[in-house]
């Protein structure tokens, strides 16, 4: 099978690309370093001849609502118009899980307006809402350093593993469109301040860290367990203990 990852040369799209051709899928990569544009579209064309399922796993950086909607919706539209143009039988796109329950944070503005083009597309579609990565917590502890100290805020995660949302997505667009979504998620909970502590052990690095809603990256919309993927989640095998002791990396 022909399959086209958008931004295939980010952390999943990587990911996702190498796992397509461990599975012996004919896999592309559809980015700026293959001479494609995926706000504007130049190059994709070319790039999707023959392709029969694309999965879009761009992450692109945003700083407020306004811009998370704007490219968010730009780059969906890009693909999904290309995409009904070449053919392409099944779009895969990746979100977040428990995407409704936070109202404040850009990135969630982006990823709905993202998810509400790709239902309204042309390309049946399947939509796989991914929970936070392993290191997700020592990422927000080190986005917010006060007084020397990594600011984690108190709350519930189900992590997954870049790997295992690799797998998910590839298996998706093997199978038939669901047009829907569904979520992925490691197979148990986990507190984020002891995830930090014990990502930063096992990489040897001491970052003293402080338990706050106070100072912290993210707001109390996230709070308890907002972050909890659906229940009747697919879940994933990687556990946060097997990650930390393959080195935290």
């Amino acid at each position: 099978m022909r399959i086209a990852v958008a931004g295939g040369t980010g952390r999943i799209g990587r990911l996702v690309v190498e796992e397509a051709r461990r599975r012996g899928h004919d896999a592309i990569s559809l980015s700026r370093g293959e001479g494609v544009d995926l706000t504007t579209g130049e190059g994709l064309a070319a790039r999707l001849d023959g392709v029969e399922a694309v999965i879009d796993a761009t992450n692109p950086p945003v700083s407020d609502v306004a811009e998370a909607e704007r490219v968010f919706a730009t780059v969906t539209r890009t693909l999904l118009v290309a995409g009904a143009a070449a053919g392409v039988a099944h779009h895969v796109a990746l979100s977040i899980a428990a995407l409704d329950r936070v109202q404040g944070n850009p990135h969630y503005f982006g990823k709905r307006a993202q998810e509400r083009d790709v239902a309204r597309g042309a390309v049946p579609f399947t939509i796989v809402r991914a929970t936070q990565f392993h290191d997700f917590p020592a990422m927000i502890a080190e986005w917010s350093i006060v007084d020397g100290e990594g600011v984690v805020p108190p709350l519930l995660l189900q992590p997954i593993a870049p790997a295992d949302v690799a797998v998910a997505l590839v298996e998706t667009a093997a199978a038939p469109a669901l047009g829907g979504s569904f979520d992925i998620a490691g197979p148990r909970t986990e507190d984020a301040v002891d995830m930090a502590r014990r990502t930063f052990a096992a990489r040897g690095r001491e970052l003293p860290l402080r338990a706050s809603w106070r100072g912290a990256a993210l707001g109390v919309e996230f709070a308890g367990e907002v972050l909890l993927p659906a229940e009747g989640a697919r879940l994933a095998p990687t556990t946060f203990d097997d990650w930390i002791a393959a080195g935290a990396d």
